[in-house]
């Protein structure tokens, strides 16, 4: 089987991958610290690591053609991603990452609400039970 890199699948499975390892690895980095410096020296990593990517890459692009709609929406989203680690990180320090990590993903059934909502996109029923499945899987898994 050949895996083809331009998928968004693949994409969506290495980012899987990672954010169980960001789990792991933050439950135990956030052990000895205040959770919000560690989501700073985190935040550091990020942004030495993407700096780096788009030096490689070249795909850097003059600020000034990045469309004003589209700032907008990268700040918004730069706001929520920022207030998510936060609350993630404290959320590792209080309890176990084994109940934080499924609790989290209720992401998945936020996203898919708001997106038919807000964005027009349209679920199967199968979509739907899928969703419904990731909800009632966080559930059991998050509370003991």
């Amino acid at each position: 089987m050949r895996i083809e890199m331009e998928s968004w699948q693949f994409w969506a499975v290495l980012s899987a991958i990672f954010a169980a390892l960001t789990a792991i690895f933050g439950k135990v980095g956030v052990a000895g610290i205040d959770s919000d410096f560690a989501t700073l020296i985190r935040t550091i990593v990020i942004l030495g690591v993407i700096a780096l990517v788009v030096a490689m890459r070249g795909a850097a692009q003059s600020l000034a053609t990045v469309p004003q709609q589209t700032w907008i929406f990268l700040v918004l989203s730069g706001l929520a991603t920022g207030a998510s680690w936060i609350c993630y990180f404290r959320a590792l320090k209080l309890g176990q990452a084994s109940q934080v990590a499924p609790l989290d993903k209720l992401s998945v059934v936020l996203v898919a609400i708001i997106g038919v909502i807000a964005l027009g996109e349209t679920l199967t029923l199968r979509a739907w039970i899928g969703v419904a499945l990731v909800a009632g899987g966080a559930a059991l898994l998050a509370f003991k």
